[in-house]
């Protein structure tokens, strides 16, 4: 068997609440015993949301510890995830996305609106602690770019304008609705898209216009369909079947079935087998 060692992690003063510590046992439960390695983003999760949205040296490796892993395979996994703080952010972490849907819809004047506003660079905070302002890949709300995430929650349908306002409102102190920030209800089409789709959905509930057909017409071929036969009709159909007297004459179309034309060439077989009746034999002495 192989066996490895590693040094016990410097967790320093560092340690899960009595909540965390209960929730870390319910997440290192899910797995089977020798794979409680897995837990391992869930873990740093909780010690980053305790310990002020960043993770410190001392937290990374109090989770290694608790998941007796090597501190170096947990700071490979925070070093690898974004969504790790590596040093201290603002009470308000603002993540602008900037993949290709919320750049064409203007990402980089949001990136710049929240800059000048704070007086920052991407990745610092500002000078009272409010604000970190950084760029991310897609955040997974392409249908309402551009966008940014601040904390846990998302801020939609963004416009530079709205986006200072937003930070104002965070300033002081004011509940923002997240979401939208057109009042959208989730990624339902609104303004010219929302004209064009309601034209499109009361065309397709009219009904009869298009078909051109008189209903009185269209009933009556409905009631000729589904009306029972009658006398007169199995009588057309019996003078039908008389008329097809070709076939039985030996003239064969190109619609006929195979059986008719094994009939058709049976009595050049059987001419075939009277020759063969009355031919004389040959005798053993011919042969």
């Amino acid at each position: 068997m192989k066996v490895t060692s590693h040094p016990v992690g410097k967790a320093g003063g560092f340690a899960f609440t009595a909540e965390n510590e209960a929730r870390a046992g319910q997440i290192i439960a899910r797995y089977p015993e020798g794979r409680q390695a897995s837990a391992v983003i869930a873990l740093l999760d909780l010690a980053q949301r305790q310990n002020g949205n960043w993770l410190s040296t001392e937290a990374i490796e109090y989770v290694a510890n608790k998941l007796d892993m090597a501190p170096i395979r947990v700071h490979e996994v925070v070093s690898f995830y974004t969504m790790f703080n590596q040093k201290p952010v603002g009470k308000h972490f603002i993540q602008v996305c900037r993949t290709t849907p919320c750049w064409l819809r203007g990402s980089d004047d949001l990136t710049g609106t929240c800059l000048r506003k704070l007086g920052t660079k991407l990745g610092e905070t500002s000078d009272d602690g409010l604000f970190t302002v950084v760029e991310v890949e897609c955040l997974g709300a392409c249908a309402n770019a551009p966008m940014v995430q601040i904390n846990d929650l998302y801020y939609e349908d963004l416009s530079p304008e709205r986006m200072a306002g937003v930070i104002d409102d965070l300033k002081a102190g004011k509940e923002i609705p997240m979401g939208s920030q057109t009042g959208r209800q989730g990624s339902s089409p609104n303004g010219a898209a929302a004209a064009g789709v309601a034209a499109i959905v009361e065309e397709a509930l009219v009904v009869g216009e298009d078909d051109g057909a008189e209903p009185a017409a269209d009933e009556a071929a409905a009631a000729s369909h589904d009306a029972p036969p009658t006398d007169a009709d199995a009588e057309e159909s019996v003078a039908g079947a008389d008329e097809l007297t070709g076939v039985d004459q030996g003239m064969v179309t190109a619609d006929s079935p195979a059986d008719e034309d094994v009939a058709v060439d049976a009595p050049e077989v059987a001419a075939d087998e009277d020759t063969a009746a009355t031919a004389p034999r040959a005798t053993d002495k011919e042969a």
